[in-house]
């Protein structure tokens, strides 16, 4: 198993199969036609869910919340007892904003401390910073990702440097938090990015037909991007490309 995985968004079984043919590691529950995070239906879900039969992990965003909003615990804690009952292994949260993300994540202890894995993650496009880290692993949360909340053609490099980007997954990983990049990544970020060690790197745009978030995925691509994955960097090469990244707080 890679030190970094593979994660590649889907929206059927039909997808579901191509990403486990080719040997993605998270297969990942989302309706890009809905925003960032959007939901899939629940039935929708179980369908993907019962179709991957253990053979992957199987994660499921519960969807966008109103930016221009404060974000609400309740509904946040409704939605994510929902996803979790279709049988998805984790469940990922979007913290839109800048407001109430410490009332959300109070409500959402108790669920997390019930076992659950949860996923909190946090957009490069909207001002993150590393404060609210410690208090996603107070909560019991089970990881952390960083992706753009805005599906505009901008990638996660385009808000954030190289030593911003190790700065966060240093941070996660010392907390004990697993830690995703996401973002409209590329084939032509992996290298640069495996050197960061996530946990895993995920993917949607990438995998389709002319990159569109919204098209079919294409077998070809996501095997491509399968391969790039798989061959992760050596230690050496990480150290001196850490050692050499401008570092500053996202």
């Amino acid at each position: 198993m890679p030190s970094t995985r593979m994660l590649a968004s889907v929206v059927s079984p039909e997808e579901a199969e191509i990403v486990l043919n080719a040997g993605v590691e998270i297969v990942d529950l989302k309706n890009p036609a809905e925003g960032a995070l959007g939901a899939l239906p629940l039935e929708t879900v179980r369908a993907i869910v019962d179709s991957v039969d253990n053979r992957a992990i199987v994660s499921a965003t519960i969807g966008d919340q109103p930016i221009d909003q404060p974000m609400g615990p309740a509904l946040l804690v409704d939605k994510t007892r929902e996803m979790l009952s279709t049988g998805v292994d984790i469940v990922k949260i979007g913290f839109f904003g800048q407001s109430a993300h410490e009332s959300c994540l109070h409500a959402l202890q108790e669920v997390a401390e019930q076992g659950a894995k949860l996923i909190a993650v946090v957009f490069a496009d909207m001002s993150p910073n590393l404060a609210l880290l410690d208090k996603i692993a107070a909560a019991g949360f089970y990881g952390v990702m960083l992706d753009t909340a805005k599906k505009d053609g901008r990638h996660l490099l385009t808000h954030c440097s190289l030593g911003e980007l190790n700065n966060f997954v240093t941070k996660a990983h010392s907390l004990g938090l697993q830690v995703g990049l996401a973002g409209a990544l590329t084939k032509n970020h992996v290298e640069s990015l495996l050197k960061l060690k996530p946990s895993y790197m995920g993917f949607r745009s990438a995998l389709c037909d002319q990159s569109k978030r919204t098209a079919t995925l294409n077998p070809k691509q996501v095997k491509e991007l399968v391969v790039l994955m798989h061959q992760q960097p050596d230690e050496e090469a990480c150290s001196a490309f850490v050692n050499n990244a401008s570092y500053a707080l996202i």
